[in-house]
C-alpha cells in the first residue's frame, strides 16, 4: 500500500479531473473558441525550423522526468486525458459496452483504493457513427462523453454535404465530442481559404458539441504546413487540434507536438482563447505520456494539463499505464493480460 502522504500528493495532482454529473463538464470553465476571421498575412507567417525542433524535443525526454508518488499521479492525470478509442471493422455493441466498462473504471479497484482514487475516469470514449447509441447507454450517468470520428474519416474524401451531414447525424445521436478530418489536399495545394470555410462548416455543423480538428501530420509534408493549417482550423473555430487519424503511416511525433503546441500559445496570446491538443496513433507506453505531459507543462503550462484542453487518442496506452501503477502499489509487474482493456 502507498502511505497516506503519497495518496495526498497523488489526489492533488488530479482533483481538477474528477468527474460530475454533467456529460460537457470538462468544458464548463473554458470560453470556447469562437474563431476569427483568417487572417492570411498571420498565416503566412508561420515558420518551423526542424533542426530546432527536433534538437528541442530530443533533450525532453531525459530533462523532464518524475518519480514515485509524483509519477503515479502524472499517470492518473494521463488516464484522465484519454479519448478510449475503439475505430475497428468489426466493432460491436458488446466490444462498446466493455470499452465503456473500463471507461468507467480503468483501473482495477484495488489499485484505485490504494491511490485514493475512486473516481478516476478516462476523458472520453470515441467510436464511430454506429456506435454512439451503444456508448452513450453505456456510459449513462459516468459523465463520461462520447466522441464520434466523422466527416469521412479517415481520408475525408466523401462528399462535402454527406461530411457535414455525418456531423449532424452524430450529434443528433448523442455525441458530445466530433473528431473531423480536413481535407488534407487543401493544405497541400495552399488553398487555406477553402480549408477555412470546410473547417467553419463543420464547426457549424457540430452546433453545441465540441469539434477537434484532425490534420493527419504524417500527410502535411512539412512542419511549416503543419503550423498553417493549425492556424487556419483555430481561427475558423476549432475546439482541438489533433495530430492523426492513427491510421497514417506516420502518427503523433514530438516535433509535430511542438509546432502545434507553438500555434495554440500564439493563438492564445492574441485572442485570448484557449485551443485543446490532441496527440494520436502510436502513444502505447506509460512513459511516452509523461513525456507529452511534460511538453504541454513546458509550451503551454499547467491548465492544459485537464482534459477539457488535453488528450490522447489511445487504447493500448491504458493497459501500460495500469501496469505502472500496481507496479507503484505492490513494487512488482504484472502480466499485460491482467490488465484487459475491456
Amino acid at each position: 500500500m502507498v502511505k497516506t502522504a503519497g495518496k495526498t500528493a497523488i489526489r492533488s495532482a488530479i482533483q481538477a479531473a474528477r468527474p460530475q454529473d454533467d456529460a460537457t463538464r470538462q468544458h464548463d470553465d473554458v470560453a470556447r473558441n469562437p474563431g476569427t476571421a483568417l487572417d492570411m498575412d498571420w498565416v503566412m507567417r508561420a515558420r518551423a525550423n526542424r533542426s530546432a525542433v527536433e534538437r528541442r524535443c530530443a533533450t525532453l525526454p531525459g530533462r523532464r522526468s518524475v518519480k514515485k508518488e509524483y509519477q503515479a499521479a502524472w499517470l492518473a492525470r494521463a488516464i484522465s486525458c484519454i479519448d478510449l478509442t475503439t475505430l475497428a471493422g468489426d466493432d460491436t455493441p458488446g466490444r462498446v459496452q466493455r470499452l465503456c466498462a473500463k471507461a468507467r473504471q480503468p483501473v482495477r479497484a484495488d489499485i484505485l483504493d490504494a491511490l485514493g482514487l475512486p473516481d478516476l475516469t478516462v476523458g472520453a470514449v470515441c467510436v464511430y457513427h454506429d456506435m454512439i447509441e451503444p456508448a452513450v447507454a453505456a456510459l449513462k450517468g459516468s459523465g463520461i462523453p462520447v466522441a464520434a470520428v466523422s466527416t469521412g474519416f479517415p481520408a475525408g474524401l466523401s462528399p462535402m454535404h454527406l461530411r457535414v451531414a455525418e456531423i449532424e447525424e452524430s450529434v443528433k445521436a448523442g455525441a458530445a465530442e466530433i473528431d473531423i478530418v480536413i481535407s488534407r489536399r487543401k493544405v497541400l495545394t495552399g488553398d487555406w481559404q477553402g480549408l477555412y470555410d470546410e473547417m467553419r462548416a463543420f464547426r457549424q455543423a457540430c452546433g453545441d458539441a465540441h469539434v477537434k480538428a484532425i490534420l493527419a501530420t504524417g500527410e502535411l509534408g512539412t512542419l511549416q504546413n503543419v503550423a498553417r493549417a493549425s492556424l487556419v482550423c483555430m481561427m475558423a473555430g476549432a475546439d482541438f487540434i489533433k495530430t492523426s487519424t492513427g491510421k497514417e503511416s506516420v502518427n503523433a511525433t514530438l516535433p509535430v507536438s511542438l509546432v502545434m503546441l507553438r500555434a495554440i500559445r500564439e493563438y492564445h496570446d492574441r485572442t485570448g482563447y484557449r485551443v485543446g491538443y490532441k496527440p494520436a496513433g502510436g502513444i502505447s507506453k506509460a512513459k511516452d505520456s509523461l513525456t507529452y505531459l511534460a511538453l504541454m507543462k513546458d509550451e503551454l503550462g499547467d491548465r492544459w494539463l485537464r482534459p477539457d484542453l488535453f488528450r490522447f487518442g489511445a487504447s493500448s496506452l491504458l493497459g501500460d499505464i495500469e501496469r505502472q501503477l500496481e507496479h507503484h502499489v505492490t513494487g512488482a509487474y504484472s502480466a499485460s493480460w491482467r490488465h484487459a482493456l475491456a
